[in-house]
C-alpha cells in the first residue's frame, strides 16, 4: 500500500488526467471515448516521431561544431542569428514538441536564449507548410498580415524572454558519484537508452536516469556507447 501511495504522489499529474478521463466517460461516454481515441492517436504519433528526432539530434550534435553554433546562433550572432532562427523554425517538419531536444542540444553548444525562443515560436506558428495551407484556405492578405504580426510578436517576446531567462536558469549538470560521471537530470527525457546499453551502471528512477551505486571502474567502451546514445547529451564522464 505504501508503494502505491508513493507512486501516486510521484505521478500526481498523470493520476489527475486519468481521473478527468474517467469523469468524462461517466458523464458523457461518447465524448470520453473520442478523447481517449484522440489521445491514443497523439501518443502513437509521438512514439513514431521522437525516435527519429533523437537520432537527428545526436547526429547534429556530432556533426556541427560548437564554434559554428556560437557563431551563427550565439549571443554575438545578432541579426544573422535572428534570421537563421526564423529560417530553422520555418523549414522544420513535425510537431513543436520535436523541437525541444534539438533546442536543448543547440543551447548546450552556445545558442542564445533569444534564438531558441525564436526557433520554437516559428516552428509552432510560421512553418512553411502551415503558411501554404493558410494561403490556400484563408487567402494571401490574411496570411501575409498574420505572418507579419506574428513575426513582430516573436521578436518582442524573444527579447523579453532573453532578459528574464538566463543561461544559468536552464538545466545544469548534477554530480551523481565521485568518479566524474554526471547526469543532467533536468535534461534527461527518460528514454532508457543508457539503461539498455549499460544496465549495471544506469537505472531509472521517477522516469529519469540515475547512476547506480557501484564499486567497480566503469567499462570505458560501454560507457562511451551509453553516452553517445543519449539523444539530449545528458550524460558526461570526466576522469578525475
Amino acid at each position: 500500500m505504501t508503494k502505491v501511495i508513493k507512486k501516486i504522489r510521484e505521478n500526481l499529474f498523470l493520476v489527475f488526467i486519468i481521473l478527468c478521463y474517467a469523469v468524462i466517460l461517466i458523464i458523457k461516454p461518447q465524448t470520453g471515448f473520442d478523447a481517449v481515441k484522440n489521445s491514443g492517436y497523439y501518443i502513437k504519433e509521438m512514439l513514431m516521431i521522437m525516435p527519429v528526432i533523437f537520432v537527428l539530434t545526436a547526429l547534429l550534435d556530432i556533426w556541427v561544431p560548437k564554434q559554428t553554433i556560437m557563431k551563427y546562433l550565439g549571443q554575438e550572432s545578432k541579426f544573422k542569428g535572428i534570421f537563421l532562427s526564423f529560417a530553422l523554425g520555418a523549414i522544420s517538419a513535425g510537431p513543436v514538441y520535436a523541437a525541444f531536444p534539438i533546442c536543448i542540444m543547440l543551447h548546450k553548444k552556445g545558442a542564445s536564449i533569444r534564438n531558441i525562443v525564436i526557433i520554437l515560436s516559428s516552428w509552432a506558428v510560421i512553418k512553411i507548410p502551415m503558411l501554404i495551407n493558410e494561403l490556400k484556405f484563408l487567402g494571401p492578405k490574411f496570411m501575409l498580415v498574420r505572418w507579419v504580426l506574428t513575426v513582430f510578436a516573436i521578436l518582442i517576446f524573444s527579447w523579453i524572454a532573453s532578459k528574464i531567462v538566463k543561461d544559468e536558469d536552464l538545466p545544469k549538470k548534477i554530480k551523481e558519484v565521485k568518479t566524474g560521471l554526471s547526469i543532467n537530470k533536468d535534461a534527461c527525457m527518460g528514454c532508457t537508452l543508457c539503461t539498455q546499453e549499460y544496465k549495471e551502471l544506469f537505472e531509472m528512477s521517477n522516469k529519469k536516469a540515475i547512476i547506480k551505486e557501484h564499486s567497480f571502474e566503469p567499462d570505458k567502451e560501454r560507457l562511451k556507447k551509453a553516452i553517445d546514445r543519449c539523444p539530449v547529451n545528458a550524460i558526461e564522464f570526466g576522469e578525475e
